[in-house]
């Protein structure tokens, strides 16, 4: 299923049409989908890249909102209630002024698509330097919503251990340079 959403305008006023792909994250022991990742695509099937291009300081919080609502609504109807599988929604944590506030919306969409709000994974990666007190306040309080948090691409952008001990997130998806060739590296 690929509906287009009007996102948010960018910079100039344009709105940024996008819809999402689902990307299932298997738990080999099990052989099962642990959970589907919400990538966001342009209506085109644009990369992530294309997309997030666009984004700056003036529509970073309506980005981010519309990004969450349009990943519960797609998953709904997808049918990803009916399993197991939890749902990953990429957040910046640059967009979250105050946690409570901005969970919010989130909070509407999941009840207006009967998607569990504990079955649902925030993550976030750091592509961008970060206010370490602030992102800890947004994972205490999803945390205490019912959410849970992961660090995406750690080992790369700013991520280091200080952030993993600090942060402690439920889930830690590592950096693919520091898996690649796992199968054959001693030391990986």
């Amino acid at each position: 299923m690929s509906t287009v959403c009007q996102g948010c305008r960018n910079g100039e006023g344009l709105l940024i049409p996008i819809t999402m792909a689902f990307q299932p994250i298997v738990d080999m022991s099990s052989r099962s989908v642990y959970a589907h990742e919400a990538l966001v695509r342009g209506p085109n099937g644009e990369g992530a890249y294309s997309i997030l291009s666009q984004i700056n300081d003036k529509n970073r919080y309506a980005f981010d909102q519309r990004c969450r609502t349009k990943a519960i609504e797609m998953a709904a109807r997808l049918n990803l209630t009916d399993t197991t599988a939890m749902l990953s929604i990429n957040f910046m944590p640059n967009a979250v002024y105050e946690p409570h506030a901005c969970i919010r919306r989130t909070l509407i969409a999941a009840e207006r698509f009967g998607f569990p709000p504990d079955r649902i994974i925030f993550e976030f990666n750091e592509a961008e330097k970060l206010d370490a007190a602030h992102v800890l306040n947004i994972l205490s309080t999803y945390r205490q919503i019912g959410f849970k948090t992961a660090i995406d691409d750690f080992g790369s952008g700013f991520a280091n251990l200080a952030l993993l001990s600090d942060f402690q997130p439920d889930i830690l998806k590592l950096d693919m340079a520091l898996i690649r060739g796992v199968d054959t590296d001693k030391v990986r």
